[in-house]
């Protein structure tokens, strides 16, 4: 039979590229999501695409309902990306930690209660912390935990809940750690800015990042692609691995974007994140057939095309 493939958080941004890349291969798809919300899957997919994707209105703190989708649809494969971002968790605590610990808990329950036995999950690099906690260089995939939000505290809580899942239950998972994701529908988040320039730029309108400094940018495609891929591909145990790729500059990444669209007006204030600059790739190099990594000035410059077919569109 068949794979059937359950996203939650399609209406997201790595949402919807996991759908939209699902649906161009040919996978059966379902969208778990309380958001009705179609923005960013109708920048990425027609309404004939759209068809084929079966959605489900439901809240990730509902064991049951999630239970009930599992069964119903025969769900075989897991792609977890559905959470709260960071000023969210900060504004409701009680709420971000119901719907991103929680919630995990119950996607590991209905999987355990419909006899899927891997698990696919969003995890993030502010599980570590700011980079005056480690030495100098890339962050190591093992490195100490030590978050400084409310939001990657959820995020380690969910990698040890995964670890418990494997050792009482079999199941297996694997959790990816994506770090400043650039993209068509990366338009909430802190680190939403750089997209929020590409779009400003495309329609000829300045725009200001309010950030400056260096950190590894992953298009959301290929975020997208290396879910999927992580969703087939199980490894033994609970495992959670950063995203990475070579570290740029948010100057540079401007500079990229002035090529692809000369002319294009955008300033960056001299404000540098308190972030690593990069994390360490190679266990997840070491794991996968597949790392997908577009080179930065591509995915740039797509994103730019993408944008401008959209016009007014987004």
């Amino acid at each position: 039979m068949a794979d059937t493939y359950l996203v939650t958080g399609g209406m997201g941004c790595i949402g919807a590229w996991a759908l939209h890349h699902l649906g161009r291969n040919g996978k059966r798809a379902v969208n778990f999501d309380q958001s009705e919300d179609r923005q960013r899957i109708d920048w990425l997919m027609g309404a004939e695409e759209q068809a084929a994707i079966t959605f489900v209105q439901g809240d990730l703190r509902d064991t049951e309902a999630l239970k009930a989708v599992f069964a119903e649809h025969s769900i075989t494969r897991v792609i977890h990306l559905a959470a709260l971002q960071v000023p969210f968790c900060r504004a409701n605590p009680v709420l971000g930690a119901e719907v991103n610990v929680t919630g995990t808990v119950n996607i590991f329950e209905a999987a355990r209660a419909n006899g899927v036995d891997h698990v696919a999950f969003a995890s993030s690099i502010g599980v570590y912390g700011p980079p005056s906690d480690f030495p100098p260089g890339f962050i190591s995939n093992d490195a100490p935990k030590k978050p400084r939000t409310l939001y990657g505290a959820y995020k380690v809580c969910n990698e040890q809940t995964a670890l418990v899942y494997f050792e009482e239950n079999g199941i297996t998972s694997t959790a990816l750690r994506p770090y400043t994701v650039y993209g068509v529908g990366r338009n909430q988040g802190m680190t939403s800015e750089p997209t929020k320039a590409l779009v400003a730029v495309a329609k000829r309108q300045p725009y200001q990042i309010p950030f400056s400094g260096e950190m590894q940018f992953q298009w959301a495609s290929d975020v997208a692609r290396q879910f999927i891929l992580a969703a087939e591909q199980p490894l033994d145990g609970a495992r959670g691995f950063n995203l990475g790729g070579p570290p740029s500059s948010v100057a540079r990444f401007v500079a990229l974007a002035q090529e692809a669209l000369p002319g294009a007006a955008i300033e960056v204030v001299d404000n540098p994140l308190p972030f690593p600059a990069g994390f360490d790739d190679s266990a997840l190099r070491a794991s996968f057939d597949s790392v997908y990594e577009t080179p930065l000035e591509e995915g740039i410059a797509e994103t730019i095309a993408h944008i401008r077919r959209l016009g007014d569109g987004i």
